[in-house]
């Protein structure tokens, strides 16, 4: 395993503080303070595979997760992040979740893994209006990102976050095309919009950009980014947005399992055939293994990464 030199960088933001980002490996993150995040600094650019599985500690409405992520075969280093941890705060427990897809790098990705949760959680609406918080730190991360570029690089990321309240609320929120899919009675529900450039072609030429549709090749602004949403990107941040789309999900004895990926699952798997494939697995760590595994199996070059959170 090689392995690449981390240094963790200092970014200024308006309002006084100072953020670390970390360019380190797709691991679940650890304490957000700054000695930790220098101590905890790794590099795992390998092709071998990131996994595992954990629960909360909370005797009721009980929630498990697992996760395991592999390295595209493009000839870039892993460039997908992701969050699994619980925590408790105010005498609640949150499940917070999520899967970043870099793309030019994987600076941006690593600086959402270990700050876009604190952000959310630190907004002041967030007990009584998880929306509007989450909304908030999506477009306050994003600002300090594009404020640090020189940091940061020119890179960006797609994100899918999810947090679960208690085992009885789910909040996911997404910009990009990292899709969150539940299971409801064993039907497939996506919860997620993918933001694609087609679909958003009339807000992109308002703001002068341009989708181009070029033979054998996916809708791209500017000829470059094949989605329309996404943090970071300074060079096309005039025609991307950063403004998430957030569903509120209440958890009921329907609701049997979340699926979260990014587009390397979702290139070659359909959500219900991603449903089926899990629906009878009751390790979650298995079942985002087997995806993974199938995805890998339908020739899918990208990086995949999958979270599975199970409830009950």
């Amino acid at each position: 395993m090689q392995c690449r030199p981390t240094t963790p960088t200092s970014l200024s933001s308006g309002d006084g503080q100072t953020h670390m980002a970390v360019a380190s490996a797709s691991n679940t993150p650890k304490s957000p303070s700054f000695f930790e995040k220098i101590k905890n600094a790794t590099c795992l650019k390998s092709s071998s595979a990131d996994s595992g599985k954990g629960k909360s500690k909370s005797s009721t409405n009980k929630v498990s997760h697992g996760f395991h992520l592999v390295e595209g075969k493009s000839g870039h280093d892993m460039e997908d992040y992701h969050v699994a941890e619980y925590r408790k705060k105010k005498n609640h427990v949150l499940g917070l979740f999520a899967i970043f897809d870099g793309h030019l790098g994987d600076r941006v990705p690593s600086y959402l893994r270990d700050n876009l949760f604190n952000r959310i959680l630190d907004e002041p609406t967030f007990w009584n209006n998880p929306e509007t918080a989450i909304r908030n730190a999506y477009r306050s991360t994003d600002k300090l990102i594009l404020d640090n570029s020189l940091q940061l690089g020119p890179g960006g990321s797609t994100a899918v976050t999810a947090i679960v309240i208690d085992g009885k609320d789910l909040w996911v929120a997404n910009i990009g095309d990292s899709r969150a899919v539940v299971c409801e009675r064993g039907a497939a529900n996506q919860i997620t919009v993918d933001h694609e450039p087609h679909s958003e072609r009339r807000r992109i030429e308002k703001q002068g950009g341009f989708v181009t549709t070029l033979p054998g090749d996916v809708p791209r602004v500017n000829g470059q980014l094949a989605v329309a949403r996404a943090f970071g990107d300074q060079s096309l941040k005039a025609h991307l947005s950063s403004e998430p789309d957030v569903r509120h999900v209440p958890v009921d004895t329907t609701i049997e399992f979340v699926i979260l990926a990014s587009d390397g699952l979702w290139k070659v798997i359909k959500n219900q055939e991603a449903v089926d494939l899990v629906k009878h697995i009751k390790d979650p760590q298995a079942a985002a293994k087997r995806l993974t595994t199938e995805a890998l199996a339908k020739n899918s070059k990208d990086d995949i990464s999958c979270i599975v959170i199970r409830f009950g």
